[in-house]
């Protein structure tokens, strides 16, 4: 019996950490994306309307977004995937470990380096993307640029939930704009410096100014 026991209570401490990842991986990395999002939203109030008009074409005012929706937002999933690759809210990857002698380009590691990606320096190289530290959306109208993107790694060890944050954080996005107008508190461009930390999100946190949509349906939700 105290086999047992001792056995439950590992199963019971490993099920509590593993879903304690899962869900602080999650929210922390998608609050983190949409802050940003919505940082360099505006910033560049053309890309903002642009999106909107996106929303009241496909979708309109008359009912909310859904997420059976989104593959016809494409410009909003283009923000996302820019807002990926500007800035990852985990700029280091997860280190991977060989576990034997390999090469990776020019490269040769040997079995039992651990290897880190710099996510944000790929994202950002001129070699790889043209004018890199600018925020345009529209480069991922070439469907091939998004296979350039890191921020959720690669191949076996890749963040499981992927998919899911993608769809989240472009039905969170779609939602704030389609319900909200949205302002800068002041005049003045909001700053874009970076925090610290293994999640990168900004410095200082985003303050900007909201109203609801007067059209009708939007409007008696809230």
């Amino acid at each position: 019996m105290e086999i047992v026991y001792f056995s439950f209570i590992i199963y019971k401490i490993f099920l509590f950490v593993a879903l304690q990842v899962m869900l602080l991986a999650g929210t922390d990395t998608s609050a983190v994306t949409l802050e940003w999002e919505m940082s360099n939203l505006l910033n560049q109030p053309e890309i903002l309307k642009k999106a909107k008009r996106e929303i009241d074409t496909h979708i309109g005012q008359n009912r909310l977004v859904d997420e059976v929706d989104i593959p016809k937002l494409p410009y909003i999933q283009n923000i996302v995937y820019e807002t990926h690759r500007l800035h990852p809210a985990v700029p280091m990857l997860a280190p991977h470990f060989s576990s034997e002698d390999c090469t990776i380009g020019e490269y040769n590691l040997p079995q039992n380096t651990i290897l880190l990606v710099n996510a944000w320096a790929i994202h950002r190289d001129p070699n790889l993307w043209s004018d890199p530290t600018h925020f345009k959306p529209e480069r991922f109208e070439n469907e091939n640029e998004a296979n350039k993107l890191l921020p959720f790694g690669l191949g076996r060890r890749a963040c499981p939930g992927s998919n899911l944050a993608q769809r989240t954080v472009s039905l969170t996005l779609a939602l704030l704009l389609q319900c909200f107008e949205w302002k800068r508190s002041t005049n003045e461009e909001i700053d874009l410096i970076e925090g610290k930390g293994i999640t990168v999100g900004r410095k200082f946190p985003l303050e900007a100014m909201c109203q609801v949509w007067q059209s009708s349906p939007i409007r008696d939700i809230f």
